[in-house]
C-alpha cells in the first residue's frame, strides 16, 4: 500500500519525503473510487490534487481558488486536469428535485450546466445515458471557468501555460475518456477576457 504501520498507538507513517514538483494540477470529484494516483499511476510528489463534490471550478470557492492559484504560481504546474466519473452521484442529484439541504446550492451550479443543455440531454433515451452525458458537459463547463479565472489568463500571457484538459473516468471500464482540451492563449468569449 506505500504506508508502513508505525506499531500501536503510532498510526500509519507516510513513505519517505521528497521535494514536491508536480507537474499537473488534478481537480477531481471526492467520490473515494476515483483516486487521482492510482488512475494516474504517479507518486506522491507528481500531481497536486483538488477534489469537491463533482469536480466544479466555482469562481466564489475561495479553497479552489487557492489551489489553482499556489499550482500555477507556485509550483508551474503544466497541465490542470479537470477529472469527473461516469456515474457521479452529484451530477445525478443536479437533474433532480430532491431537497438534500446545505448541498444545494453547490448542486445550483450543474443545475445551470443541464439548463444550457436540456434538449440534448433530454433526447438521450435512457437516464444513465443522460446522467453520463451531463457528466461530460460539466468537466468541459469547469475546464471553460478555468480559462475564466484570472490565474489562468495570467500565465497563458505571461508563460504559456498550462494546458487545460478535462477527463472523464469509468469507474466500470478504469478507461479515461479526454472530453475537452484548450491550449494556453485560447480565446474564450470576449466577456471573460481580461486586458492582460
Amino acid at each position: 500500500m506505500g504506508y508502513q504501520h508505525g506499531g500501536a498507538g503510532q498510526g500509519f507513517l507516510p513513505p519517505p519525503a521528497r521535494p514536491a514538483s508536480p507537474k499537473f494540477l488534478w481537480i477531481g470529484c471526492s467520490d473515494s473510487r476515483v483516486p487521482a494516483d492510482r488512475i494516474t499511476n504517479t507518486e506522491p510528489g507528481e500531481i497536486f490534487v483538488h477534489r469537491n463534490v463533482a469536480n466544479m471550478v466555482v469562481h466564489t470557492d475561495m479553497n479552489l481558488l487557492t489551489v489553482l492559484e499556489y499550482a500555477v504560481k507556485v509550483l508551474e504546474v503544466e497541465h490542470i486536469l479537470v477529472v469527473g466519473h461516469y456515474g457521479c452521484g452529484g451530477v445525478k442529484a443536479a437533474m433532480g428535485n430532491q431537497n438534500l439541504g446545505i448541498i444545494n446550492p453547490w448542486l445550483k451550479h450543474i443545475k445551470d450546466v443541464y439548463r444550457f443543455h436540456k434538449e440534448e440531454i433530454d433526447a438521450l433515451e435512457g437516464a444513465d445515458q443522460q446522467v453520463d452525458r451531463l457528466i461530460e458537459l460539466n468537466v468541459k463547463e469547469q475546464v471553460m471557468n478555468l480559462a475564466k479565472t484570472i490565474t489562468v489568463q495570467e500565465a497563458w500571457h505571461k508563460h504559456k501555460r498550462p494546458y487545460l484538459h478535462g477527463w472523464v473516468y469509468g469507474l466500470k471500464d478504469g478507461l479515461i475518456n479526454p472530453v475537452f482540451d484548450m491550449d494556453p492563449g485560447t480565446h474564450i468569449d470576449p466577456l471573460y477576457e481580461y486586458n492582460l
